[in-house]
């Protein structure tokens, strides 16, 4: 018998008058402006000039988005395509529904468009912005608990998470207690954002090598992660796509961090502009 459980929110969704605040997107907001504090505090740190991670970031994050739903509805096409479906529900990105994968593939193409503009090393961006990136992840998995989503399999733990009866699995409709893989994946996140954080001043990772452990270590978590879920997902072999996707990402990572073993930080992270550097500017190395 289940003495303890973790309830579902009531509503994900409040009015101030005409206008809806979605708790999916309150989530996503914070953790960006998580993320872009913290990234700037690494990046100034690094050497770099403060300001530039927020102007990066004005650029990266609208591709991240795009980047994330182009992803979730290109592996799900289902959900939105076909027949009784309604193709406009694929920009409902309010609804839930952006792939990590996706959002950082297209972020890392709207960051090296900000960081060409900004004189910015693109990898010791990377290192700079990785453990802000984690620690958005875990706050915006939050915006999926409000949503009452991405729940796991039933199970009878007193961390059990109580899903309402109208977002239960047509399968399991009796059922109400399952894993909270939401909380699991923002745990595990928080840990990965330490981990980076403890690992680059302990061997002083550069060259975009604290981002590839950052990849690498959420896609450890991530693979078991998601064999827990049991939303609906395409599957090759057996395994759903996003774990398919981990393993390669896991490997590429590692790969990378190991060709670049014994590579220092970038000497220069940002080129000075001149009246910075005529005017007793910082000088942005590390």
């Amino acid at each position: 018998m289940v003495t303890a459980s973790i309830p579902s929110p009531a509503r994900g969704v409040w009015h101030l008058g005409p206008v809806p605040i979605r708790a999916y997107a309150l989530a996503i907001i914070v953790g960006i402006v998580v993320a872009v504090w913290l990234g700037e505090r690494r990046w100034v740190a690094r050497g770099g000039l403060p300001g530039t991670v927020a102007d990066i970031a004005t650029i990266a994050v609208p591709f991240g988005l795009v980047g994330g739903r182009l992803y979730h509805v290109l592996t799900d096409p289902e959900l939105y395509f076909g027949h009784g479906r309604r193709p406009i529900e694929a920009l409902y990105i309010w609804r839930g529904g952006l792939g990590i994968w996706g959002a950082v593939a297209l972020g890392g193409v709207g960051a090296w468009i900000g960081c060409r503009r900004r004189g910015a090393a693109l990898g010791a961006f990377g290192d700079a912005i990785a453990p802000g990136i984690a620690l958005a992840q875990a706050i915006g998995r939050f915006g999926n608990y409000f949503n009452q989503e991405l729940f796991g399999r039933p199970t009878t733990l007193p961390w059990a998470l109580r899903i309402d009866p109208a977002h239960r699995p047509v399968e399991t409709p009796e059922i109400g207690l399952y894993h909270p893989t939401f909380l699991y994946e923002s745990l595990w996140d928080v840990g990965v954002a330490g981990l980076v954080i403890w690992a680059d001043r302990r061997f002083r990772l550069g060259a975009g090598r604290a981002f590839a452990l950052y990849l690498a270590a959420y896609t450890a978590g991530r693979a078991w992660i998601e064999a827990l879920r049991i939303d609906p997902a395409n599957r090759i072999l057996g395994l759903r796509l996003n774990e398919w996707t981990s393993v390669a990402v896991f490997l590429g990572a590692v790969a990378y961090i190991w060709l670049r073993r014994g590579s220092g930080r970038e000497e220069t992270v940002q080129r000075v502009p001149v009246a910075a550097a005529t005017d007793g500017g910082p000088v942005a190395q590390s």
